[in-house]
């Protein structure tokens, strides 16, 4: 392989693989980039046999070839090269990677041990909007879990029916839940895939790069996301997802609308001196009032005031993980929120208040103290 390929293409697609491949992995070739020169281009891949992503930039290639290089020393390189063109070279004992007065010779691994994966058919099963997608998928992501004995919710639920599309994510404790008007022409039956935590946060990267559309496909086991001109390959989790419809409350009648700023900077304020296992926080709700309280052996307590104008129901105490409450405050872009109860003990939930494109349900199960 010879090519010359600019600086600042290079650098945008080796950055994309980053959080893809494994430093410490037990298969050596996985901590390494494959690259393809051909034709005009030069065409990448990276995978830790669970996550992919296939991208390409332009190049001048003068040999084409196969090679492997490790992702992120060769990111580091490029990263501290000059805004110019990089120069690629293989010859028998490695890849020589020059450019300006820059010289260096880095080892590589045979292209014959990288892993072979699955291609697309082009067929999308879906068209999606990139910038609804991204939303929804920043306001779903962060309520999955990480525990290892329940997999089936370590990462976000995609359900497409004719006219509307869904994420789902919780971890047994709360609930997102974002639901949009979607148009599917050919979609004939419902569409319900997990897509793995890992998946999702790479999928949230490339969709900060377009705009448009992207296309999902759906083959056996894995999961396609055209993305651009990048092609984002994921195995699918194998389980079945909670029948979320029934956690969501129905009849939740006392309503208190909150500025989101000052909620959040009152967490926050108390927050600091609550349990550093539970983050318990109290809110005793009062017409006219919500005192935000917190208490821990270790530390004291706290606690502020906030007014509420629009409450006039009974007075009554519920406790909340504060930090469950601040992920969802700092996702939602709406100036007021707003909590629905319907008592101390059942399930709560929060609602941005105003326009945003989309129905978010936000789910909290209760602490007791």
């Amino acid at each position: 392989m010879e090519l010359v390929v600019r600086k600042s293409d290079l650098l945008r697609e080796l950055q994309l693989f980053q959080g893809i491949v494994e430093r410490n992995t037990t298969i050596p070739v996985l901590a390494n980039v494959l690259m393809e020169a051909e034709g005009k281009e030069l065409r990448f891949l990276a995978t830790d046999l669970h996550v992919a992503l296939r991208s390409r930039c332009s190049a001048s290639v003068a040999k084409g070839g196969r090679l492997t290089l490790p992702a992120k020393k060769f990111f580091e390189i490029i990263r501290f090269l000059p805004e110019t063109d990089v120069r690629i070279e293989q010859d028998k004992s490695g890849v020589k990677v020059a450019a300006d007065r820059f010289d260096s010779h880095i080892q590589t691994m045979p292209p014959e041990e990288f892993p072979s994966l699955p291609t697309a058919t082009g067929k999308a099963g879906l068209t999606l909007r990139a910038d609804l997608l991204r939303q929804m998928l920043a306001r779903t992501q962060f309520a999955t879990t990480s525990d290892d004995t329940r997999y089936f919710l370590n990462g976000v639920l995609l359900v497409a029916r004719p006219g509307q599309f869904a994420l789902v994510a919780t971890d047994g404790h709360r609930l997102a839940l974002v639901e949009a008007p979607a148009e599917f022409p050919d979609l004939q039956d419902e569409v319900k895939v997990i897509l793995p935590k890992k998946t999702v946060s790479e999928l949230g990267r490339l969709l900060m790069e377009v705009d448009g559309d992207i296309e999902y496909e759906r083959l056996e086991n894995h999961l396609f996301f055209k993305v651009g001109e990048r092609v984002l390959v994921s195995r699918m989790i194998e389980a079945q997802f909670p029948a979320y419809e029934r956690v969501v409350p129905k009849g939740n009648d006392k309503v208190i609308e909150f500025e989101r700023e000052r909620l959040a900077a009152a967490l926050k304020r108390v927050g600091q001196l609550s349990p550093e296992r539970s983050r318990a926080v109290k809110l005793a709700i009062e017409p006219g009032k919500v005192e935000v309280s917190s208490q821990s052996p270790e530390y004291g307590e706290a606690k502020e005031i906030l007014g509420v104008d629009d409450y006039a129901g009974e007075a009554l105490s519920i406790g909340f993980n504060g930090q469950y409450v601040q992920q969802f405050l700092e996702v939602v872009e709406t100036d007021r929120v707003a909590l629905e109860l319907k008592d101390e003990v059942s399930q709560a939930v929060m609602k941005p208040v105003g326009q945003e494109g989309f129905q978010y349900t936000y789910v909290l199960m209760p602490m007791r103290f």
